[in-house]
């Protein structure tokens, strides 16, 4: 019969295949088809198309909206939320309302139309990621802003309009369930037990044959999460505790690069040009963030659809329990 596994940070039940699982082979997911980079607005000679940038990463001086970067921020054409304003908190009988303020910002990961971070440069990575945390830095001086979500979206199916990569910065002025979810569960458990509980899952993945790793380096460790929420989901997380992305310094960024990447990279081998979703989940800002919170990279693929089952009870349905999915993934090499 299947598992049901409950995830100890937010208390969300999971049901996972564990006498038939579905191997690689059997997802059938259908390769990207290109549409071309003619008149793509994130390819070189082409800045005029966006909003003027706000930052840019280049290996040589070049004038702003120009050729000649490596990684190059503009403002969404048409944001979620805007940065004009103020948040004016009110009530509309029992509902809570207020204005639409915050920030949307593009980050274009690389001029390169058709290349996945799975083949991007390690150095390209880490040119990514220290944009990611430029603009973190930056964002986190508006005292407006509560959180800064970091995602990717890859694939139609994952949300993505754009098939230049690319990923997205939103300051939202609260935090949002899903993080707070989350860091209420490591609050109770630090009061509980004195312990972070990422830690512990760390702890937990190494000490117990390590069935559920993917990569590992000294900084950084890639694995299935026991209460994957979808198959093949990874997290990449730091091993020494920090609750703050925007604090991580050079070295680690190079680390984590090549994790990314090579996790990418190992499921790009296994299930092939797939849709996926990565989010970076970070501890709030200009609040009391508590320092339980251990911030992580989720990295979830798109495989199969999110229905009336997982919609009405909240529970989700894992296809490939994690243990088999890290096998495959190891192994690909």
């Amino acid at each position: 019969m299947p598992d049901l596994r409950k995830d100890p940070i937010v208390n969300r039940w999971v049901v996972v295949n564990v006498e038939e699982p579905v191997l690689p082979k059997d997802y059938g997911v259908v390769p990207f088809v290109w549409k071309g980079h003619k008149d793509c607005a994130f390819c070189y000679g082409n800045e005029h198309l966006t909003p003027p940038e706000i930052e840019a990463i280049s290996e040589t001086w070049r004038a702003p909206n120009t050729p000649g970067w490596k990684v190059r921020v503009v403002p969404n054409k048409f944001p979620a939320l805007i940065i004009e304003g103020e948040l004016d908190k009110r009530a509309i009988g029992m509902y809570d309302v207020s204005n639409g303020v915050g920030a949307h910002e593009v980050i274009i990961d690389s001029p390169h139309h058709y290349k996945t971070i799975a083949e991007l440069t390690d150095l390209e990575v880490q040119y990514m990621l220290k944009i990611y945390r430029s603009r973190t830095l930056d964002l986190r001086k508006d005292r407006r802003f509560k959180y800064l979500l970091i995602f990717k979206n890859v694939g139609l199916e994952a949300g993505a309009s754009l098939e230049h990569g690319h990923s997205q910065l939103i300051a939202l002025p609260m935090v949002p369930k899903n993080v707070l979810d989350e860091v209420r569960g490591a609050r109770h458990f630090y009061e509980y037990r004195e312990r972070c509980i990422f830690c512990d899952m760390i702890a937990y993945e190494e000490e117990n044959g390590k069935e559920r790793i993917v990569t590992e380096n000294e900084d950084f460790v890639s694995f299935c999460p026991l209460s994957s929420r979808f198959s093949f989901e990874i997290w990449v997380i730091p091993k020494e505790h920090s609750m703050d992305f925007g604090q991580i310094n050079d070295e680690r960024i190079k680390k984590l690069a090549h994790i990314l990447k090579d996790s990418l990279t190992r499921l790009k081998k296994v299930l092939g040009e797939h849709p996926y979703n990565y989010i970076i989940h970070t501890s709030p800002v200009n609040t009391d963030a508590h320092p339980s919170y251990h911030w992580h990279i989720e990295i979830m693929p798109k495989l199969s659809r999110v229905a009336g089952f997982e919609w009405g009870s909240g529970f989700y349905v894992v296809g490939t329990p994690p243990n088999i999915a890290a096998k495959s993934l190891r192994e690909a090499v």
